[in-house]
C-alpha cells in the first residue's frame, strides 16, 4: 500500500508558477512509475505527466510539453511537478497517482493508487 498527499496547489494568476509536491508513505515510491492527472469541474479526469521508476522517462500531455516538469526523489519518497506559464485552462484539481507496473501510461486505469488532490486556480 501507498499513500498519497498532495500539496502545492494555490490561486495563482496567468503566467505564473506553481510547484506540486507529492508525498508518499506506507512503502518505497522506487517500484513505481508516477503520474500526475487533473480533474477540472464537470470534466474528465485527464492525464498530465508520468514518470518512470528511475526518473529516466517521462511523458507529457501535449497540452503542458514544454511548460510542466515532472520529477522524482526516491530517497525522499517524492514526486514534484513545476508548472510554468500557466493558463486559466490549467485550473483543476491536480492528483497524484502510482502505477505498480511501471507502464509510463496515459490511462487513469493504469494506476493503482491516488492521492486527495489538490486544487490549482489560474486567474486571467
Amino acid at each position: 500500500q501507498v499513500q498519497l498527499v498532495e500539496s502545492g496547489g494555490e490561486l495563482v494568476q496567468a503566467g505564473g508558477s506553481l510547484r506540486l509536491s507529492c508525498a508518499a508513505s506506507g512503502r518505497g515510491i522506487n517500484g513505481y512509475s508516477m503520474g500526475w492527472f487533473r480533474q477540472a469541474a464537470g470534466k474528465e479526469r485527464e492525464f498530465v505527466a508520468t514518470i518512470s521508476r528511475n526518473g529516466e522517462r517521462t511523458s507529457y500531455a501535449d497540452s503542458v510539453k514544454g511548460r510542466f516538469t515532472i520529477a522524482r526523489d526516491n530517497a525522499k519518497n517524492t514526486v514534484s511537478m513545476q508548472m510554468n506559464s500557466l493558463k486559466p485552462e490549467d485550473t483543476a484539481v491536480y492528483y497524484c497517482a502510482a502505477d505498480r507496473a511501471g507502464s509510463l501510461s496515459s490511462s487513469r486505469y493504469a494506476y493503482d493508487y491516488w492521492g486527495q488532490g489538490t486544487q490549482v486556480t489560474v486567474s486571467s
